[in-house]
């Protein structure tokens, strides 16, 4: 890890600052791309671009010093498997910061940090599959049931009212908790 300037540190003492970065640093290898603090990403940066020059290396002495780093081994995976390969012909420069509008409750200048090659197009089809997983989610347990079938997303929530009122959608839902506490009958007969 570079050494750190003199003066304050992020956070409350060197041990939290390595360990911070060490989780910052986790977490943009897995994302590939991720939002935080100015000050925060720039000191990121060096400790990134360092563990992805050791990942280039690809021996057992380099991943144990990642490891040494970034203690997740599913991460240490991604970043000598997936994330290291791609930066086999370039000599540095494997991040990238680009500014964003301040934070709204403190006004802190916010970055987003990412990894240079194949960030962007990765990185808006897994946060599309997660908004789908969690409404697929709501789905199922039943909330907001006859508010998904009675209008889009698009729509504003005045329509939803007129939507939610109709006695159609209410049948709908005690057939669905019919269906799902037969199916928990069933399964103790099946074992």
């Amino acid at each position: 890890m570079p050494k750190p300037p003199k003066g304050a540190r992020l956070g409350s003492g060197p041990a939290h600052e390595r360990l911070m970065l060490a989780g910052l640093a986790a977490a943009l290898f897995r994302e590939e791309r991720i939002r935080t603090t100015e000050t925060k990403a720039r000191r990121l940066r060096p400790v990134a671009e360092k563990l992805i020059t050791t990942a280039k290396e690809g021996t057992i002495a380099s991943r144990r010093r990642a490891l040494a780093v970034v203690e997740d081994r599913d991460i240490v995976h991604k970043l000598f498997s997936d994330i290291a390969p791609r930066f086999a012909d370039r000599n540095g420069g494997y991040t990238r910061i680009i500014k964003l509008a301040p934070r709204k409750g403190d006004a802190a200048p916010m970055v987003l940090v990412e990894i240079v090659e194949g960030a962007a197009p990765e990185a808006k089809p897994a946060e599309e599959e997660r908004r789908r997983r969690l409404l697929r989610r709501r789905g199922r347990a039943g909330r907001d049931a006859g508010r998904a079938q009675g209008r889009s997303q698009d729509e504003p929530e005045e329509t939803a009212p007129a939507a939610t009122a109709a006695p159609e959608p209410e049948p709908v839902e005690e057939a669905a908790t019919d269906g799902i506490v037969a199916d928990e009958e069933e399964s103790p007969v099946d074992e």
